[in-house]
């Protein structure tokens, strides 16, 4: 039986009104009001950092306003355009219709998803690792797939992205990769792609032409702020300068100011070598190292509130989603069983039916743990 698209528009409406009532616009507003008012302080700029924070989050919660506001007009006006068409008898006007009501169930779904990030560091920038696992040089080439469908995604999106290391594996491909994706709710839309990804293909690498698993790891993170309280002692770090190096081990430039800080009671190791300048790398090193500290803090703390809870502890290295090249080609994830048979599409970074299915799920969960 065919759906009655003004009880379409309708079960639309009420998506549309609960996303406002969870948004609450007049608040909105307000912060807007009040954002725009230390905006046109003469000396927003003495602090960069800050002047930063208000000019973001001032542009996004415009963008918000404004794309609500336009959702709200389109959606009004839709039934008056289906009584035009039925008044009519006008089919050019219905089909019109048709394609504003499927376009409006598009934007409104992706808007909700937006709604469903309500976790404490969910609206905050990203810090994406990328890891070489098991696989030798075609794990390496994957890994460096990978980077370039993360960095595409956000290019797609007008996300900035700052490339802080990347670490080449000698004959192809990389070792690892660290970049931030400097975006407001970047690390809430990319915490699901936390974990081992798999890729199935013909080893380009193969002489023989076998078919090839190899493995990468995705590590995501908040990007830490003022309030985090990440506290380093500088006797607890060991700062080694070295020269950046690029593909094959060639020299990037003919200083040494490369930054590696390892985190001695932690072992963790932070690398740094896109700036020119040494104190910039170590800068961007000091930030990745905070927001990875502030991630272990954080899954001790997960650890032991299911400790408390009696409740199995889940492991982040888990492989979640699959990637076939051959003998079809399939990407599907493990989690929400999303799946594509357009793969290429996928590794262009159109990865975006995967991040809203991923959020969902995850507040399906929180909401039945």
């Amino acid at each position: 039986m065919a759906t009655d698209p003004l009880e379409e528009v309708k079960a639309l409406d009420a998506t549309l009104t609960s996303i406002e009532t969870v948004l609450d616009l007049d608040r909105m507003r307000r912060q807007v009001a009040e954002l725009e008012r230390q905006a046109a302080a003469p000396d927003l700029w003495d602090d960069q950092v800050r002047a930063q924070q208000i000019t973001t989050r001032l542009s996004v919660l415009q963008s918000d306003i404004a794309r609500v506001e336009a959702l709200r007009r389109r959606l009004d006006d839709l039934p008056v355009l289906y009584e035009l068409a039925e008044a009519e008898a006008d089919e050019v006007v219905r089909a019109e219709a048709d394609a504003e009501l499927a376009d409006l169930h598009r934007l409104v779904g992706e808007f909700e998803v937006r709604t469903l990030l309500s976790g404490k560091y969910d609206e905050r920038q990203a810090l994406v690792t990328i890891n070489s696992q098991a696989g030798g040089v075609d794990a390496a080439d994957w890994a460096q797939m990978l980077l370039r469908l993360y960095l595409r995604w956000a290019e797609r999106r007008g996300y900035p992205t700052d490339v802080y290391d990347i670490s080449y594996a000698e004959e192809a491909g990389i070792k690892s990769a660290t970049f931030a994706v400097k975006a407001p709710f970047a690390y809430g839309t990319l915490t699901g792609e936390h974990g081992v990804h798999r890729l199935v293909r013909i080893s380009p690498f193969d002489n023989q032409s076998r078919r090839q698993t190899s493995f990468a790891g995705v590590d995501v993170t908040p990007v830490v702020e003022a309030s985090d309280h990440v506290e380093i002692d500088e006797g607890d770090l060991r700062i080694d300068i070295f020269r950046s190096s690029g593909p094959g081990g060639q020299g990037v430039n003919t200083t040494d100011s490369a930054v590696r800080i390892t985190h001695l009671p932690t072992g963790i190791v932070v690398t740094c070598q896109n700036e020119r300048s040494q104190l910039q790398n170590k800068a961007s090193a000091m930030t990745v190292l905070q927001a990875k500290l502030l991630e272990r803090r954080r899954a001790e703390e997960r650890d032991r509130m299911q400790e408390l809870r009696g409740e199995a502890t889940s492991s982040w290295g888990n492989q979640i989603r699959n990637y076939v090249l051959h003998p079809y080609q399939l990407v599907k994830d493990l989690r929400t069983e999303v799946e594509t048979g357009n793969v290429q599409a996928v590794l262009d970074g159109e990865i975006d039916s995967f991040i809203e299915a991923e959020i969902r799920w995850r507040q399906r969960a929180a909401g039945t743990g």
